[in-house]
């Protein structure tokens, strides 16, 4: 169609929440190329449109992994829902699963409609009316009627108590008994409301909302940034001839004390307990994903920064002072350090490991031809 576009698939390595643009070429179609940031970036407003007076607590509900079913007219409506509230406390990564469109021949219905267990931290998006009394007892149900086209607003449904939720037939709302630990931000709902009066686009509804998700998601994650931060080793603790330094313990009372000064308060005028949503989070399945991802990254920058120390040191007066199996020894860790490096994509600067290259290469050559001869066939140098 005469129309070129250019899509980058992420990758394991990128970060949640960061968008790689993808390079340009510097071709004459350059004009005419189109990038996407991403291949499901849902209407935002239009989603949470019927909910928008709740959509505070949802987010909680997301960012607690808490058990949640979306009850919709459509599969499309059920996806889009899904994936809005999957997508509402980003740049944090829902690590839980979430399932845009459910039916009862997917293999987990068993599991999941079963009342012996309590429902597992799951989105689930359904339309069978069948749901409505299979999946009665999980704590969190979403019902919503026909998403409305942009411009025409449906009636705000209301909070509603999980026992009056009979059949699908029942009327929208939110079916929960939650009580949220933040006060209701009235600013936003003001701003959404004024823009339904004005007739403002979806699309810039969605501007406003996805700009107060992340701004609510940064004010709660930046402390929990910062105390991770702080249980990083400091840098003259390494030393190249011993092993990396351990991260020290994350400790949650430790953590809760650093609220008081550093607290979500700095970044935002929200009132409430938000101690008691971060105690809540620490057993979240979001948690565990976001701290062991944090974890991998700083240990990762230990095994980097180790890496510099050693190229920094004068490894071949080192051998002079020791016998050739030490500096055997030595060789064959330095070159399992590089795999390492190359295994893991570590942090490394590209110079760093040509230095470690040449470093290796002089320890070898300083050592005898029969040494020589076998240190060279073991591995890449």
């Amino acid at each position: 169609m005469g129309l070129v576009m250019k899509v980058r698939i992420p990758t394991c390595h990128d970060k949640p929440g960061t968008t790689q643009m993808a390079q340009l070429t510097q071709q004459a179609d350059t004009h005419t190329s189109i990038i996407l940031p991403t291949v499901h970036e849902v209407d935002l407003f239009r989603c949470f449109c019927p909910v928008f007076l709740h959509s505070q607590m949802l987010w909680e509900l997301v960012l607690l992994g808490e058990p949640l079913v979306v009850m919709a007219p459509s599969p499309s409506e059920s996806s889009e829902t899904v994936l809005a509230l999957v997508n509402c406390i980003s740049p944090l990564k829902y690590f839980s699963d979430f399932r845009p469109y459910f039916t009862i021949h997917d293999s987990e219905f068993k599991e999941y409609t079963t009342r012996t267990q309590a429902p597992p931290s799951v989105i689930l998006g359904v339309t069978n009316p069948f749901f409505a009394k299979t999946l009665q007892h999980w704590p969190h149900i979403i019902r919503i009627g026909d998403l409305k086209p942009a411009g025409e607003i449906p009636k705000q449904v209301k909070v509603k108590k999980l026992k009056s939720l009979k059949t699908l037939d029942s009327k929208p709302g939110v079916y929960t008994s939650y009580k949220p630990y933040l006060n209701r931000d009235e600013e936003i709902i003001k701003q959404l409301q004024k823009g339904i009066q004005q007739k403002r686009p979806s699309e810039a509804q969605s501007v406003i909302l996805r700009r107060y998700f992340l701004e609510l998601t940064q004010s709660f994650i930046i402390p929990l940034e910062r105390y991770v931060a702080s249980l990083m080793p400091l840098q003259k603790s390494i030393s190249p001839w011993k092993s990396p330094p351990q991260l020290r313990q994350f400790l949650p009372e430790e953590f809760m004390k650093t609220l008081e000064k550093t607290g979500p308060q700095l970044t935002s005028g929200i009132k409430g307990d938000w101690i008691g949503l971060y105690r809540q989070f620490l057993k979240s399945p979001n948690f565990d994903g976001w701290f062991k991802t944090r974890r991998k990254e700083m240990t990762q920058k230990l095994e980097a920064l180790h890496l510099e120390a050693l190229c920094e040191e004068d490894l071949l007066l080192w051998i002079q002072k020791h016998t050739e199996v030490e500096t055997v020894d030595l060789v064959l860790k330095l070159k399992n350090k590089l795999l390492q490096a190359d295994r893991e994509n570590l942090p490394v600067k590209p110079d760093t490991v040509e230095k470690l290259r040449t470093h290796i290469d002089a320890i070898i050559l300083a050592l005898p031809e029969d040494l020589q001869g076998i240190l060279l066939k073991t591995g890449m140098t």
